[in-house]
């Protein structure tokens, strides 16, 4: 068993954090060149993106065929961590949420036809798009079973209606993945749920608001969408007529595990501006870094994220050899999730009032931290998730897999 990176992975770890030190991070340091939502402004984007391209890191998730670099996910894990080291590095690449795991999808599961129409442009960086899946109550939420947003046929086609919201990215997206009910009957069955593709120019449906967060945002925000008609032709769905609830676990099993990679990269950027803080602040007579009480502070810091390492890379590992990977995607989530916010919270009371200022980026990693642990399955579920597992599997829960 060996964790050594193979070469080729170990370069394009150095390619990544060369190119997040020497563009990305200057261009955060400036805020002129942030929007009004806390991300960067779409013009100062689109030059980072296109020196990335120019460098060959660029779609990551994306197949090589199509314009991307093809990774698997163990390198993606690599990359997006690297990427991550700054609030602004993901998207460089294109490899945010939720075009991430859009491509992803598009790319494992729509027709070849369908990817040239709805995949190729995201991954040219030509478009964004959105996964319209959440609705509020009784709607559905982290329970599918729970859909309320219907899909009828109607000739060659289907008429939605109903509402979603929180669908992050929507004010920006020209191409959606929707979830729609297409049987009216109990959800036992599996099979009540079909994913359909639409574009925001199409009529019969809006957006009723962008709703205020916490923040900060991605770009398009998180929305409310209201379905009154919207009609989409039969040759736009997703996989067959109640596959709709295959097409969020495909994507959402390695989507939650993306985001994981990404926080794992806040969190150790976290840490790292609060060691540079207390290597230089003395208090009492005595530098902070020398106190023990604050070295058991970042002692615990390095524990939580390192282990939440080695749960996204067996994640990633385990993804990469076929193996649908359900319960060590969940325990992931639910670790590093905890992980990014005591990082950000441990950082933060280290660095005192100027942590708390924006003279640092810890007060926007605190903001955007707590929000991982609702986002793609509350923590709630995803312990239900092991719970359940565990009662299935007993000692086996725990084998080092095939």
């Amino acid at each position: 068993m060996g964790f050594a990176l193979p070469p080729g992975i170990e370069d394009l770890r150095l390619r990544v954090r060369a190119f997040v030190d020497d563009h990305v991070l200057p261009v955060e340091a400036d805020r002129a060149n942030w929007d009004d939502h806390g991300n960067i402004r779409l013009d100062i984007l689109e030059t980072l993106r296109a020196r990335a391209r120019a460098q060959g890191l660029w779609s990551p998730q994306a197949p090589a065929a199509r314009g991307g670099m093809g990774l698997s996910v163990v390198a993606r894990a690599v990359m997006y961590e690297e990427a991550n080291r700054s609030i602004f590095g993901p998207v460089c690449f294109n490899c945010a949420a939720p075009d991430d795991g859009n491509i992803d999808v598009l790319s494992r599961l729509a027709t070849p036809g369908q990817q040239d129409e709805w995949l190729q442009p995201l991954i040219d960086g030509k478009v964004r798009s959105a996964f319209a899946m959440t609705e509020p109550a009784p709607g559905g939420g982290s329970d599918p079973g729970m859909i309320q947003t219907r899909a009828e046929r109607v000739g060659d086609g289907w008429r939605i209606t109903g509402g979603k919201w929180f669908i992050t990215g929507a004010a920006e997206a020209a191409h959606f993945i929707l979830i729609a009910r297409t049987d009216p009957t109990p959800a036992e069955t599996r099979r009540h749920l079909t994913a359909f593709l639409f574009h925001r120019d199409q009529p019969g449906w809006e957006i009723v608001r962008r709703i205020p967060i916490m923040g900060p945002e991605e770009h398009g925000g998180h929305c409310e969408l209201r379905f009154d008609g919207l009609e989409i032709p039969d040759r736009n769905r997703l996989l067959s007529v109640g596959d709709g609830l295959k097409v969020t676990q495909i994507r959402l099993g390695t989507a939650r595990l993306t985001h994981c990679m990404r926080w794992l990269g806040l969190a150790k950027r976290a840490m790292g501006i609060a060691q540079d803080y207390i290597d230089e602040r003395t208090g009492f007579g005595v530098r902070l870094a020398d106190r023990e009480s604050v070295r058991l502070m970042l002692g615990q810091v390095a524990h939580d994220i390192q282990i939440g390492r080695l749960l996204t890379m067996h994640a990633a590992w385990t993804l990469d050899g076929g193996g649908f990977a359900r319960k060590e995607v969940s325990m992931a989530k639910l670790h590093v999730a905890d992980a990014l916010h005591r990082a950000a919270d441990t950082a933060m009371q280290l660095c005192g009032a100027k942590g708390y200022s924006t003279d640092l980026i810890l007060e926007w990693i605190y903001r955007y931290a707590r929000q991982a642990r609702l986002v793609d399955g509350a923590s709630e579920v995803h312990r239900m998730v092991l719970a359940d597992t565990y009662a299935r599997e007993r000692d086996d829960f725990w084998q080092w897999g095939t």
